[in-house]
C-alpha cells in the first residue's frame, strides 16, 4: 500500500470520518507517480486519500447492489499519476484550443499596512463590490494596490464583506480546529427508495442527483456521481452567472438548467425535480437555503430518505460560517497561505499556495464519497462538509508518505471530447471516462431522464 504492506493513514483516517468499516482500507493500493509534493504541506497525501475513499465507497455500494455485502467490494487500485492530474483539470482545460483565465486581475494578494490580504474577484458581482467597498477610481490592479497599502487587512477585509465582495486577511497561524465530515441520520430511522440492481454496472446507475452547487469543490463531486452512473442535474439560478471555462471543466456527468424559485412556475418545476430526486448536494453558505425552505432540516422532514450533501467554506458554526468563500481564500484565513509563504517558515514573504486547489478537490471527492456510502446505506442521511475542514485535516492530521518514485507526466490522463463549448481537452476521471463533453451552462431542460 504505497511502499510495502503500510496501511494509508491518511486513507484510515477520511474512511473512519464516513464511517466506513476500517477492514476495507486494506483493499486500496497505489500505483505510478503524481506531482503534487511541493511545499510544506501534504497535499499529495490529501489527494489520494480523498479519491481513495471514493473509489471504496463506490465499490461498496456497487456490492451492495449487486445483492452482496459491504466488505465484498473488490480491490481497488489508485493511480497517483490520475490523481494529481485531476487535482489541477482547471490548468489542464482547452477550451477550442484556447486556455481559460484562472484568476482574474483583482483576485491575488496584496500588501497591507500591517501584512497581507487575499482578494477573490473572478465574478463580476464580486469584483464590483470590491471596486464599490475600496472606494477604487477603476477596477485596475494599480488601483487596488494604492487602496489597500494605507489600510489594515482586517480592514479590507470587512470592507470588502460589508460590500458583498470578498478578500480575506492572510492569517499567521493556523485557524480552530473542524470536522472532516458530520453524519447525522435524523430520528426516525427513513430509508429512501430500493435501488435494485445496477444494470450498467456503475454503482450509482438509477440514482437521481439534484445538484445546487457551484465553482469547484460541489461541481466535482456532482461530475463523479455522474461518471458512477447517477442522473446529475444542476440546478441555477438566472439571475446568478456562471464562468463558460468553469462549468467547461466541471460540466461532466451533468446536465444543467436555470430555475428561478421566486416565480411560481420555475418553482413548482423545482418541487418536481425534488420529489423524484435520491439525492440533493448543496454548495451554497449556511441559511442560503433555508430563506426558500429548502435547508437541510427541511428537505429532510418532507423527504425523510433522501441524501443530503451539504458543503461550505468556512464551517457550519462560529462567526465566519454565514460568509462566502473560496479555496483561494480558505487557505489565506485558514493559514495556509502563510505556511507556503517564500523568505521563511511562517511566512516572512509573499503568501504563498498548494501546488493545487486542494480543498476544493479533496473536499469534492469527499462529499461524493459520503453520498455514495449514504446511498449504500439506505439513504436517510445528511451530510456536512466544509473546505475549512478539510484545511484543518491537511494541516492537522495528514503525514507526508513516500512515492512509489517515477516520473510523472499528465498526458496519459488528458483527453479531447466535443462539448457545448467546442472541443475541450480535459483531465481524465481517477475513476474512468465520461460518456460525454458537458453541454453549455444553464441550457438543458429541467426534467430528469428515464429511469
Amino acid at each position: 500500500m504505497g511502499i510495502g504492506d503500510e496501511r494509508d493513514s491518511g486513507t484510515a483516517g477520511a474512511w473512519a470520518a464516513l464511517g466506513g468499516a476500517p477492514e476495507l482500507v486494506d483493499r486500496v493500493r497505489f500505483a505510478g507517480a503524481g506531482d503534487l509534493e511541493e511545499g510544506p504541506l501534504p497535499v499529495r497525501e490529501l489527494a489520494r486519500a480523498t479519491v481513495s475513499v471514493c473509489g471504496l465507497a463506490a465499490g461498496e455500494l456497487a456490492a451492495v447492489r449487486g445483492a452482496g455485502a459491504p466488505g465484498d467490494a473488490p480491490p481497488l487500485v489508485v493511480d497517483e499519476g490520475a490523481v494529481a492530474t485531476a487535482f489541477v483539470s482547471e490548468r489542464h482545460l482547452r477550451v477550442a484550443g484556447r486556455a481559460p483565465v484562472t484568476f482574474a486581475p483583482l483576485s491575488g494578494f496584496w500588501r497591507t499596512a500591517d501584512g497581507w490580504v487575499r482578494t477573490h474577484a473572478n465574478y463580476p458581482h464580486h469584483r464590483d463590490a470590491l471596486v464599490r467597498a475600496l472606494g477604487l477610481p477603476s477596477a485596475t490592479p494599480e488601483a487596488l494596490r494604492a487602496a489597500v497599502a494605507g489600510r489594515t487587512a482586517v480592514e479590507v477585509q470587512e470592507l470588502a464583506y460589508g460590500a458583498g465582495g470578498l478578500a480575506v486577511a492572510v492569517a499567521r497561524e493556523y485557524g480552530e480546529p473542524q470536522p472532516l465530515v458530520e453524519c447525522v441520520r435524523p430520528s426516525g430511522g427513513a430509508r429512501g427508495r430500493t435501488l435494485g440492481a445496477a444494470p450498467s454496472g456503475r454503482p450509482a446507475t438509477g440514482v437521481r442527483v439534484l445538484d445546487l452547487t457551484r465553482v469547484i469543490a460541489g461541481p466535482v463531486a456532482t461530475r463523479t456521481l455522474g461518471l458512477l452512473g447517477a442522473d446529475v442535474l444542476r440546478i441555477d439560478s438566472p439571475g446568478l452567472a456562471e464562468a463558460d471555462d468553469a462549468y467547461a471543466d466541471t460540466g461532466f456527468g451533468k446536465r444543467s438548467a436555470r430555475l428561478d424559485l421566486t416565480t411560481p412556475g420555475d418553482r413548482a418545476v423545482f418541487e418536481g425535480l425534488l420529489a423524484e430526486a435520491d439525492v440533493v448536494v448543496s454548495g451554497y453558505r449556511p441559511g442560503a437555503l433555508e430563506r426558500f425552505g429548502l435547508g437541510a432540516a427541511d428537505l429532510l422532514e418532507r423527504r425523510p430518505g433522501l441524501v443530503v450533501a451539504e458543503l461550505c467554506a468556512w464551517g457550519w458554526t462560529g462567526p465566519w460560517a454565514a460568509r462566502r468563500g473560496f479555496d483561494s481564500l480558505v487557505q489565506a484565513g485558514y493559514g495556509i497561505a502563510a505556511r507556503c509563504a517564500g523568505g521563511g517558515d511562517r511566512g516572512d514573504g509573499v503568501p504563498g499556495v498548494l501546488p493545487a486547489q486542494a480543498l476544493d478537490h479533496g473536499t469534492g471527492y469527499l462529499v461524493a464519497a459520503g453520498v455514495l456510502r449514504g446511498l449504500a446505506g439506505g439513504g436517510g442521511q445528511r451530510l456536512r462538509f466544509s473546505l475549512a475542514g478539510t484545511a484543518s485535516w491537511l494541516v492537522r492530521d495528514l503525514s507526508p508518505v513516500r512515492g512509489a518514485g517515477g516520473a510523472y507526466e499528465a498526458g496519459p490522463w488528458l483527453r479531447e471530447t466535443p462539448s457545448g463549448y467546442g472541443v475541450v481537452r480535459h483531465a481524465a476521471s481517477p475513476f474512468g471516462e465520461w460518456e460525454r463533453g458537458p453541454s453549455r451552462w444553464g441550457t438543458d431542460a429541467a426534467v430528469w431522464l428515464p429511469r
